[in-house]
Parts: C-alpha cells; sequence; structure tokens
C-alpha cells in the first residue's frame, strides 16, 4: 500500500513548456487587447473565463458534473453588490465577503451532494441552486427581479480608481490571473494528483487510503470559491447584481463554454467563455435565436472536435494544453 501511495503521489512529469508559452501568449494578448477591443467585453469574457476555470477543476479533474454552479457565482455578486453598496465597504473587502459566502454555500451544497455520484450529483446540485434562485426572488436585499443596481465600484486599496475603465480592465485580469495560477496549481499540486485518481478509479483510490470524500469535498469548496471570485468581481464591473446570474441557464452556460472549449484542458474553458460571450454579444440582434445558434455550434463541435476546440488542438501538437 505504501508503494502505491508513493507511486500515486508522485508528479506526472512531462514537458509543460507549452503551457506556459501558452500562457505567456494568452496574457500577452489581453495585456493589449484594449487597444482593439471594447473593454467592458473584455472585462465580461474574463470574468465567464475564471467562473468556467472553476467549473472545469471540479468536472474536468474531479469528475463531478454540478448544474448548480451558478447559485455560487451569483451568490458572490448578491454579497459583494450589497457589501459595496449597503455596507461601505472598499471593493477589495466585498468581493472577498462575495467569495467567503460563495464559498460557506459551496461547503454546505458539497456536505449534501458528494455522497452521490453521476447523475444523481447532478441533479442534486440543480434542486440546491433552484433553492437558491427562488430564496434570492424573495430576499428583501436582493430587490427581486429589480436586481441590485447602482453597486458603487470604488476605490481599490485605497489607490486605484475603479471608475476608470483602464484601471478596472487591469485590475479584472490580475484577478483572472490570480484565480488562473491558482487553479493550475492546484491540478499539479498532489491534491490535483489524488483527485485525477478519483476521477478514473474510486474504488482503487479508496482502497489505497484515501478518503475520496474528503478531496471531492474541498475540490467542490475550491471550485465554489473560485466562482464566487469571478461573480463578484462581474457584480463590481458591472455594477448590477441580478437573478440572471443565479438561474439555472447561467449554469448550463458554463457547462457549454467548459466543454466547447475542452473538458480537462487548462485553456480550454478560456476559449469557451471568448467564444460564448462573442456570439452573445455580437449576435444580439437576433434576439432569442442566440441560443439556437449556440445549440447548433455545441452541436457540430460535438460531432466534430470531441475533445473541444483547445482539446482537439493540444491533440494535433501531440501536447496537452
Amino acid at each position: 500500500m505504501a508503494a502505491g501511495r508513493e507511486a500515486m503521489e508522485a508528479p506526472i512529469v512531462g514537458d509543460v513548456t507549452h503551457q506556459y508559452v501558452a500562457f505567456a501568449v494568452v496574457v500577452g494578448l489581453f495585456l493589449v487587447a484594449p487597444l482593439f477591443i471594447y473593454p467592458v467585453f473584455l472585462m465580461n469574457v474574463l470574468c465567464f473565463a475564471l467562473f468556467a476555470c472553476a467549473f472545469n477543476l471540479l468536472i474536468g479533474y474531479g469528475g463531478l458534473l454540478s448544474f448548480g454552479h451558478a447559485a455560487f457565482f451569483g451568490t458572490a455578486g448578491y454579497v459583494a453588490g450589497h457589501a459595496a453598496k449597503v455596507w461601505g465597504l472598499p471593493p477589495e473587502l466585498a468581493i472577498l465577503v462575495g467569495v467567503g459566502a460563495a464559498a460557506g454555500l459551496g461547503f454546505v451544497f458539497g456536505l449534501l451532494a458528494i455522497r452521490r455520484q453521476g447523475i444523481y450529483f447532478a441533479m442534486i446540485t440543480l434542486a440546491l441552486a433552484q433553492m437558491a434562485y427562488f430564496f434570492y426572488l424573495q430576499a428583501p436585499f436582493t430587490g427581486g427581479e429589480d436586481g441590485i443596481q447602482a453597486i458603487p465600484r470604488g476605490v481599490m486599496f485605497g489607490v486605484l480608481d475603479l471608475e476608470n475603465t483602464t484601471t478596472l480592465y487591469f485590475v479584472v485580469l490580475t484577478i483572472f490571473i490570480a484565480g488562473f495560477l491558482l487553479i493550475y496549481r492546484t491540478i499539479h499540486s498532489p491534491l490535483g494528483q489524488v483527485l485525477k485518481a478519483v476521477r478514473e478509479n474510486e474504488p482503487r483510490a479508496i482502497s489505497l487510503g484515501y478518503r475520496a470524500d474528503h478531496y471531492k469535498l474541498i475540490a467542490f469548496v475550491l471550485s465554489a470559491a473560485l466562482s464566487g471570485l469571478a461573480g463578484g468581481t462581474k457584480a463590481i464591473v458591472f455594477q448590477l447584481a441580478t437573478l440572471t446570474d443565479v438561474h439555472w441557464a447561467m449554469s448550463g452556460e458554463v457547462v457549454l463554454m467548459t466543454l466547447l472549449g475542452g473538458l480537462g484542458t487548462v485553456f480550454g474553458p478560456v476559449a469557451g467563455a471568448l467564444i460564448i460571450v462573442a456570439l452573445q454579444t455580437y449576435l444580439a440582434p437576433l434576439g432569442a435565436w442566440v441560443t439556437v445558434v449556440q445549440g447548433a455550434i455545441f452541436v457540430v463541435c460535438v460531432l466534430t472536435f470531441r475533445r473541444g476546440i483547445v482539446g482537439e488542438l493540444g491533440r494535433l501538437i501531440k501536447r496537452p494544453l
């Protein structure tokens, strides 16, 4: 058993240079992108990219399909917005309070859901998320169907005026990079390796002495917290927190982003978020037909790019991305 444990905990040796290069390219593109693309659109992409990466940590590396991640995304948005507008907290503290609320909710959801697997796990998370949705619909502090509006952006750390669009963009980019690096480190840590082992063969991991439910709960809470980081940041950026962010359709969108970009890939959720947000933004004149277009693209990608866009690209160059 000791030998098996050491083998499982040993880091997987591989060529990661290409991932560092890809990361540098992605960051470089986002650094210069505001010169050519509307910064508010880019900030929306970054928020959803972080959300998708957090979801991918759970499903791509833990094998847990959650249909309730919108609850964490929206909860952080509501709490951060309320903290900034009503309590008068600066943006960094408001976002942290939102992250804490999302992590706490994730802990409760996780305790109730991780005892089940497969479709049962997914349905439990969906049911819990719908309970959260109806709570926010009725709760007095959320503003009901109107949501929390006119959330002040404030001054971060007392020096960064977030009313300046350029300053706000680079703050959001920094938050995204920090969250992305945390996810990357988690994936390549002993925790990440155990999660992969549980995903591939849970009974064998248990036989080696690992408490599978313990590790799955850690992954669930971490994923919820990072989803909350994305949701709280989005609320500050757009000065708005609404029921849209806690609706089941938002959970469906993050699943679509992850699958479209590449499930279990490092950069896939970023690509998926960029594509979906771009479709929603630039095809907005089509109205409800945007959903039809998204569905058609998803079907085509599933039939032709079964590993997702980034997954297929990685297969072509024979290197994981």
